[in-house]
Formats: structure tokens, sequence, C-alpha cells
């Protein structure tokens, strides 16, 4: 067979050759060195046969996939010891996650947090043993011999249904699990790992099926960067969304409806910011702005699928006798708003876009602050075009994707979902086009991407949005999802310029996902010391003595000139001291906190010290105010006050 390396050369190898062979056929260090490899662009195991010519490459520990692989052999290394230290212990799924890997077990005597240093030290000995671990093919009725007593992996094997599928498993001295692999080669190079949280789930997410316990850990190849990972953790801790939420008066959750959170005074400044700006970005790409119900009747939820497909996590209730539902999605909203007019190819394509309100039911063991709640408003915006058009779209949503999460200092990549393997609607022509034309405009736009085979939506392909925060988290919120189902399912039309009648093809996109879950994670990623312009406090003053009637006085006449440029002020003259008041000032996260003395009061000076400073700046009055009106438009990319003040030097009152 030929294999093709990665800087383009070939070199022919032996049929029936393993990664390992082809590795150690380009350079033996560099087998000896590898923990996988990748061929054709997918991880295989280095005893794993090569499927006849293709393109391999070794995976080394500074690979992007070679966390992946520790953590999901550590996983294994977890299941060993748990089996060693309780003996009825039975396994579900053990998949690794962006930052570690979790275990799905039931055991007869419970598993609880107290219990983690027995199985890490049982898996340091475990470790310490180096046991290989090897790879084997093997068929549905030999997997069914060897879990015959493990009840999750027999329920897995009956849904296989196909006594000739090969499967694969992994063993590493007396424990043997199903898995796709690739896996470390031995025990021996799992060194630094910690297990993390427990939490109870359902097997395979049903609440019909049995009570499982779900153990959290995470792996590194060394201890240093373990440590430096738990660090991060505990400054995760301080930049709680829920604790800077309490502490800047931002939301809260009550028990008269968990999952639905309440909007406090602080928080509708910043969320009525947010969508402020939201709104003129559509105003200035040319979106149609619109509001359709919140309870719509069941059977155009069976028209769209929903009723079917998401009938479990919806609300429903009954008006005049018949069943309505509260909204899950926008979707059907804005189908029915193409469909109330007839359509030309001229006005294609048509943007839609919706603040939406909508009510999901969520498990209440999944409620977390406003990153999971049972309502949230999705920033939707539904678009209705020909194919040839998906293209040219494509390209403005993504200078628009770029546009805002640059403006959050949000580093981003994406994830391109191609066409599922069985559920799938349309030619398989159709969806190779529409993949084509997906690769094209991130190539053309420079943008890296990750290809997510047989992950996309049944009706059509999708670009996922990534992005990492200052806390080293990935997060997916934007989405652009290319839908050829929908608009059949309405039948929706336009008239071509030949004046037959034909089918528009829709993309779903949303940026901030939802504005719950998008205000949850920029309150983490900015610690709560937002850009001026999201702040919900931009400037406080404090006189340095409150009992000092020139200083109030002139406190006063500040607030007044800083509120009438519509800049968001607050004059502290508690009866505290003015480090008490300073520190609460800074604590709030507010942008500005403004000293006012007898030198201020005298020269019209203002004294201030920025959020995140320890140094204090001095500049005369408006000076001050035109610096922080320009703070402001600088957080700005769709809009400007055009403050009068901005375009003068001075002014006189």
């Amino acid at each position: 067979m030929i294999i093709t390396l990665i800087d383009g050369k070939t070199k022919e190898i032996p049929d029936s050759s393993t990664a390992k062979d082809a590795l150690k056929a380009i350079k033996l260090s560099l087998a000896n060195d590898a923990i996988a490899a990748k061929v054709n662009g997918e991880l295989f195991d280095l005893n794993e046969k090569l499927p006849g010519d293709c393109q391999i490459e070794a995976v080394l520990k500074d690979s992007p996939e070679a966390l992946e692989i520790l953590r999901h052999s550590t996983a294994h290394l977890m299941a060993q010891a748990i089996i060693h230290l309780y003996k009825d212990a039975q396994f579900a799924y053990g998949p690794c996650t962006e930052e570690g890997f979790y275990y799905d077990i039931r055991t007869d005597t419970p598993i609880s947090i107290s219990d983690f240093p027995k199985i890490e030290k049982e898996m340091h000995k475990i470790a310490s043993l180096n046991l290989p671990i090897e790879r084997k093919d093997i068929t549905v009725e030999e997997a069914r011999k060897i879990f015959k007593n493990q009840k999750y992996k027999l329920i897995h094997l009956e849904e296989l249904n196909d006594e000739g599928k090969s499967l694969s498993c992994y063993s590493q001295g007396d424990f043997t699990d199903l898995c796709l692999g690739p896996h470390m080669k031995s025990t021996g190079q799992i060194k630094a790992f910690k297990l993390m949280s427990i939490s109870s789930c359902y097997f395979k997410g049903d609440k019909k099926n049995d009570v499982l316990t779900r153990i959290y850990g995470t792996s590194f190849f060394n201890q240093a960067d373990l440590d430096n990972y738990l660090k991060v953790l505990e400054l995760r801790k301080e930049s709680d969304h829920k604790k800077i939420g309490k502490e800047m008066n931002l939301f809260m959750i009550s028990d008269y409806g968990p999952g639905f959170p309440f909007w406090l005074p602080n928080g509708m400044i910043l969320r009525h910011e947010l969508e402020e700006f939201y709104w003129q970005l559509m105003m200035d790409n040319d979106y149609k702005v619109i509001k359709t119900p919140e309870v719509l009747s069941r059977e155009l939820w069976e028209t769209s699928g929903h009723w079917s497909h998401y009938k479990e996590n919806m609300y429903i209730t009954k008006i005049d006798g018949k069943p309505f539902a509260i909204k899950p999605m926008n979707c059907p909203g804005a189908m029915l708003t193409y469909k109330n007019d007839m359509h030309s190819y001229r006005e294609l394509p048509i943007r839609y876009a919706e603040l939406g309100l909508v009510h999901r039911h969520e498990a209440s063991g999944a409620l977390n602050g406003l990153f999971r709640v049972r309502c949230f408003t999705q920033d939707d915006a539904h678009i209705l075009l020909t194919f040839d058009q998906i293209g040219s779209e494509i390209r403005k949503l993504l200078k628009i994707f770029h546009q805002v999460y640059s403006m959050f200092k949000l580093d981003y990549h994406i994830e391109l979902s191609t066409r599922p393997l069985d559920k799938y609607v349309g030619k398989i022509s159709t969806w190779d086009k529409a993949e084509e034309e997906l690769k094209q405009c991130l190539i053309e736009n420079k943008i890296p991407y990750k290809i997510n085979p047989g992950d996309g939506a049944f009706y059509g392909p999708k670009l996922d949005f990534k992005f990492k925060d200052s806390l080293n988290r990935i997060w997916q919120c934007g989405t652009i999802q290319l839908d050829m189902q929908l608009p059949h399912r309405f039948k929706l039309e336009y008239t071509d310029k030949n004046g037959k009648k034909k089918e528009p093809i829709m993309l779903h996109r949303a940026i901030f996902g939802s504005i719950e879950r998008f205000v949850g994670i920029i309150t983490e990623h900015f610690k709560g010391a937002f850009p001026t312009w999201l702040a919900p406090e931009q400037v406080r003053i404090l006189p340095v003595s409150v009992d000092d009637e020139k200083q109030v006085k002139k406190s006063k006449e500040l607030l007044k000139k800083l509120q009438k440029h519509y800049i968001r002020a607050k004059l502290d003259d508690r009866n505290e001291k003015l480090p008490y008041r300073m520190r609460d000032s800074l604590s709030h996260k507010v942008s500005y906190t403004i000293v006012v003395g007898n030198n201020e009061v005298e020269n019209d000076l203002i004294t201030y010290r920025l959020q995140g400073k320890q140094k204090t700046e001095t500049l005369k009055t408006n000076d001050f105010i035109k610096k922080v009106l320009k703070d402001i438009n600088t957080h700005q990319i769709s809009r400007s006050y055009n403050d009068p003040l901005l375009n003068v030097v001075d002014e006189k009152k």
C-alpha cells in the first residue's frame, strides 16, 4: 500500500500494516514517540490496521488531539480502580470532555467525594504497574460473552443489532471495556490526574432509566500543567457569574420560579445595552426585526416537526379546549411571517431577526445560573434565500460574527458539521455542494476550522462558533445552520425571474446564542469589569469628606453634568470613610471612580481611578467627560452617541 506523509511525500509499505508499522517506516523514533496516528484525518490506534492507501501523520504529546487520548485512557484507569474497590460496579459510558473526562457508574455502595482519595490511590497503583493497553477487534457475540455481567454494556450491544459488526475493545490487566480508541500505550504513561466532582444522571439521559453516578476527572501529561489548571479553577470560582451577579445586582433566581431568571436593575441596564447594540447591528445589515407569539397551536409544532421530536421539553397548555405550546424555538414563527406575503426573487435574501423569548423544560439538576435556564431570549435570525446566494450570505455572516466576538475580546474557531451518515433529508449531491460552499467561505476568509464528520443537523450542514474566554474555557454560542427542510414543510415559495414558483433555502443563525447565557459568559470573562459601554455603573463620585459642603456641592454638580451626557453615574456621600467607599466602588466594578477633594473643587479638576488600575489620573472636568465618552464609543462598532462635547475644545457654563 502507498502512504502519503504530511509533507506530501509517499512511501510504499506492506499491505495489512498497522499505523505503528507505517510510522516506523517513516522514522523509528517517530513511532516510539507517537501516542496515536491520524489516518485520512481520523484518529487511529497505533496497533490498528490501515485501510489501504492513505495519508498518515503521528500524534505526539504536543498534538491538539493528545490530551483527548490521555484523558480517555485516564477514564479507563479510573474505571479499573473502581472495579477493584467496588466489585459490583456497573459501567455505562466514559467519554472525554473539553477539559477532562467522566464515567457513568452504578454501585450498590454509593460513591461520594470523600471516596476520591482511595480511588486515586488505586489509580496510581495501577499506573505504577505500567500495564500495556491493548486493542482487540471482536464480534458482537464475543462482546456479549466478555460483558455478560455488565448490564449497560449488554444494552449497548443490543442496540448495535448487527451480529457481523466488528467492534473494538481495550484491555489493561484485569479490565476490559468497549471503546473505539485510541489510547495510550500503557497505564504507566498516565501520571498527573485528579478526580474533580460527582453528580447524578440518568442512563442515556432518560429519566425513565436507572440513576447512575457520574464521576468527573481530568489529567495532564505532567504535574505542573495539572497544578496550573487547578489554579485556574480557583480563579473561576472567584469569577463565578452567580457570585458576581449577586454582588453587582444583575440577576436573581427565586424558588418560586426555578430556572426562570429575574433581571435586577443593574442587569437590566447591561441587557438593554446588549439588545440595543444587537438592534443597531441588525439595522446596519439589512435585517427585518420581527416579534412572534410565545404560545402557538399544536398543529404548528406538528408541521415544524417539533411536536414529535421535542414534545418532552415543551410546556403544553390548552386554549379553547385545543392543545397549545409555549414556543421552545422561534423558527416556525418566522416561517409564518414569510408566508404572510407573496415574494419575488428580487426580494431575496429576506433576513428576519428576532429577540425571541423561548421556554424549554430542563431537568432541575441541570439548572445553573444563567448558563442553563428554562426561559431565555434567543438572538435568532432566519434568512430566506436561493441556493446560489448561500456563499455570499455566509461571507456576510462571517464578518458580523468576527465583528461581534472581537469586540468582546473572544478568540474563536469554527467547526463545520457535515451530513449525518443515515438520518438526513435531501440529495447527497445537494449536501456535498452546500458543504463545499461553506468550506470555500471559510478558506477565502482565512478562518481556521475543524470538521465534525456526520454531526450536521438532519436538514443541513452547520457552522458552530466556539470561543475561548479569559479562563481558558471553550463555549459554543454562535451557529449558522443551512436548512433545506423547514421551508419545504411550510410550503414556502418565491417567484423566480421566469415567473415560476420555487422553494427558498433557509439559514438559521444566532450570534449570542441566548442573551442570558451570553451575559453569564461575559460576566465571567470580564470578571464583572465590563467594557465601559456595557457597565451598569460607569462613574462613581466620592467626596473626600462627606461633611465638607463644598466637596459635596461640587460632587452633585458633577453628577448632573455627567448625567446630562447620558453617562451612568452615582454619588456616594454616605457617612463612611473614603477608603471604605473606594473599596465598595472597586468591588462593584465601576469603570471610573472619582475622588473630589479641595484641589478638585478649587481647580475644576477630576481625579479618577480606572477599574483594574492602581494609579490615579487627574484631568480637567471637560477633558474627563470627553475621555469617558470616547471610551464608551470606542467599545461600540455600530453606533456613536455623537455627543457635541466630543466636537468642541472647551465648554463654559
